[in-house]
């Protein structure tokens, strides 16, 4: 593999044991990122197997090239593509769906990404640089309540109210298109902040999730998924923070459930539909060998379901 393909992969070995491959299975990489998890699925799957992996980033899907499998199929879409994409390439069913959530560390130590406030760069921080709005040009045009509202939701925020009156004053006299502008603005504003956490940590990630449509790219897919696996196919998803774990959780959760039927009317349970979905196991997170070599890894956590017959 390439240094290009080359990055820390989260729970590697424990994701793609989870998706318990079938060599003549059909799956799925929602984030193909540099490769990791696909690499994986395809040492275990046989030549009839086939492996569809999805990227928003054209860089990601130039990388994958580098692995040259006739049974890999790369598709430059976000996930929310899902069913469109399988049905372009006529796929019906799938065994088995793995989502590997959040922003990749390519993207992160990319300065040109404008994604961290480690490097001064233009404030772009999209995944897909070849469509949509960058954080300056919405920066440059949203108002004090909508930055308010997108700091303090995505970024659970406490002072979001002020970062958005600072940025829209300061745009007045000239417009914020650096990282570097950014961070500094949000820094004098953010007096107190947790040990170790740079004030403008929260307002990066939720510029980062708005411009990316992130959470609502995650409610997209994940019913597709339920739709197009086969039974006993299973999703895997691996969160990095608790916007998405909640949403997978959530989902997942009523997925699994039987439907409550109508107060007062007398259904018996053995009448109810049966649940599409069942929870496999424990969240599982990374180890702390793991966390020690990848501290990113931290905070991630990761969920399994199954599909029913």
């Amino acid at each position: 593999m390439s240094a290009e393909l080359a990055h820390v992969t989260v729970l590697l070995d424990e994701a793609v044991d989870a998706l318990a491959v079938r060599p003549e299975g059909i799956y799925v990489d929602g984030t193909f990122g540099r490769g990791g998890h696909s690499g994986a699925i395809l040492k275990r799957l046989g030549t009839a197997g086939r492996l569809i992996a999805f990227d928003r980033d054209p860089r990601a899907i130039e990388a994958g090239k580098a692995l040259d499998d006739s049974r890999l199929t790369l598709v430059h879409e976000p996930f929310s593509a899902f069913a469109e994409a399988l049905d372009a390439l006529g796929v019906a069913k799938v065994d088995g769906v793995l989502l590997d959530l959040g922003v990749s560390s390519p993207q992160l130590d990319d300065a040109s990404r404008g994604m961290s406030f480690r490097f001064d760069a233009p404030l772009d921080m999209r995944m897909d640089t070849t469509r949509g709005e960058t954080a300056a040009e919405w920066l440059a045009r949203a108002t004090v309540q909508e930055i308010t509202e997108v700091v303090r939701g995505y970024g659970e925020e406490r002072f979001a109210y002020q970062i958005a009156k600072a940025l829209v004053a300061a745009r007045a006299g000239q417009p914020v298109t650096t990282t570097r502008q950014l961070a500094a603005l949000v820094e004098k504003v953010v007096r107190t902040r947790e040990p170790g956490q740079h004030p403008a940590t929260r307002t990066f990630q939720a510029l980062r999730i708005h411009v990316n449509r992130e959470l609502e790219e995650l409610s997209l897919i994940l019913p597709q998924c339920v739709d197009r696996l086969a039974a006993g196919g299973r999703i895997v998803v691996i969160a990095f923070h608790s916007l998405e774990d909640r949403i997978v959780k959530q989902f997942l959760r009523d997925a699994s459930h039987p439907v409550e039927p109508p107060r007062g009317v007398p259904v018996r349970a053995a009448d109810l539909p049966t649940p599409p979905m069942r929870l496999i196991g424990k969240p599982v997170r990374p180890g702390e060998a793991e966390v020690a070599a990848n501290p990113r890894a931290r905070s991630a956590i990761m969920r399994i379901a199954e599909r029913v017959a």
